[in-house]
């Protein structure tokens, strides 16, 4: 494949991986509408998936897997959405980048803990938090977004303190983007759990 032809296919994939993560956005309540915009979202992203594949494209890849396992999860198929984790998992590893590798991790994490597979999204949670933690310079938002459903997690366990802290360091990383929902659900936690 020639340059131009990997440039043209990759410009499309990206093209249609933000087309349909917007087009998710706008899902409404009536259930038939909501079906017919997750399928499209679902095919957009089936097509990204397919043109990083063939631009050869690993950070790309990632993003647009990381997406339609999304849109799997809300169509509720959720072991579906951790293979699309997983092979985002999978792709982000090759690019050596740590931050889109942890951000792919923490997915497969949230998908297993939808799942009731505790100690699969625990294990997820530990990994991407390390990345995180080794980062010289971690997103903030990225940061409590992985923190936070480790600290869901660890309530769930029954391990009230380590949840307390994790919550705490959610609500400082959110506190700095500002992020005022991400905050607030901090304070709600942190006050239920005294």
């Amino acid at each position: 494949m020639g340059e131009t032809s990997r440039r043209s296919r990759l410009n499309r994939a990206r093209e249609l991986s933000n087309a349909a993560w917007k087009l998710r956005a706008t899902v409404t309540a009536d259930p038939v509408e909501r079906e017919e915009t997750a399928r499209l979202v679902r095919e957009q992203l089936s097509e990204a998936v397919a043109l990083c594949r063939k631009a050869g494209a690993d950070r790309e890849l990632a993003t647009a897997l990381r997406r339609l396992g999304h849109a799997e999860q809300d169509a509720g198929r959720n072991d579906i959405a951790v293979a699309r984790y997983e092979e985002a998992v999978a792709a982000a590893r090759r690019t050596g980048d740590p931050l889109l590798l942890a951000h792919a991790i923490r997915h497969v994490g949230d998908a297993h803990r939808a799942a009731q597979r505790l100690a699969r999204a625990a294990a997820c949670y530990d990994e991407a938090l390390t990345h995180y933690a080794e980062h010289p310079d971690p997103p903030a938002l990225d940061y409590a977004n992985a923190i936070r459903p480790m600290a869901i997690l660890k309530e769930a366990l029954g391990e009230t303190d380590e949840a307390r802290h994790l919550w705490q360091r959610a609500k400082t990383l959110y506190a700095t983007v500002p992020i005022g929902a991400g905050v607030a659900e901090c304070d709600e936690n942190l006050a239920r759990l005294g």
